[in-house]
């Protein structure tokens, strides 16, 4: 599992950057042909890595129940995030990534609810949700880059 450890933490650092090298203006604003915006698209990756990996295990999450209402899957954009939160955002992406690997290798995912996604991936494990929650990371990451180019496209106009 370290390999997907590794990834986890690598996709969280090209999320971090994206975060810490917007403007804030940028990462709420949502480009033509989108629903949502990066600041959604980043906070959402957080959200759903609790749900699927502390939830499923029918483990307390290790962030405050805000972040899982506001940024879990079918929500809408907030577009009155304050400068705190997105510092708040830049903690989270590092700090539940090491919190995961330390929760994992002391074994704290003793118990998981198997859990079809809506991507139709069957999670049997934690193993497999960890796996799956890189897939689901780097797709959001894709959002990201992609919403990144329309901005820019946008103001190029």
């Amino acid at each position: 599992m370290n390999y997907h450890f590794q990834a986890h933490r690598q996709v969280r650092k090209n999320l971090l950057d994206i975060l810490q090298n917007t403007s804030h203006e940028d990462l709420l604003l949502i480009p033509d042909g989108f629903n949502n915006n990066i600041y959604w698209n980043i906070a959402h990756t957080v959200a759903t890595q609790q749900l699927l990996h502390y939830y499923l295990s029918g483990n307390p999450f290790r962030i405050d129940k805000y972040w899982i209402e506001t940024y879990k899957k079918g929500t809408l954009p907030n577009l009155n995030v304050q400068k705190s939160e997105v510092e708040d955002l830049e903690f989270l992406l590092t700090e539940t990534s090491k919190i995961l690997m330390k929760d994992y290798d002391s074994d704290f995912f003793s118990d998981y609810t198997p859990y079809t996604t809506s991507f139709g991936m069957d999670l049997k494990s934690i193993q497999d949700a960890i796996i799956f929650n890189n897939m689901h990371e780097s797709l959001h990451y894709g959002y990201v880059m992609a919403q990144k180019r329309a901005i820019l496209g946008e103001k190029g106009r």
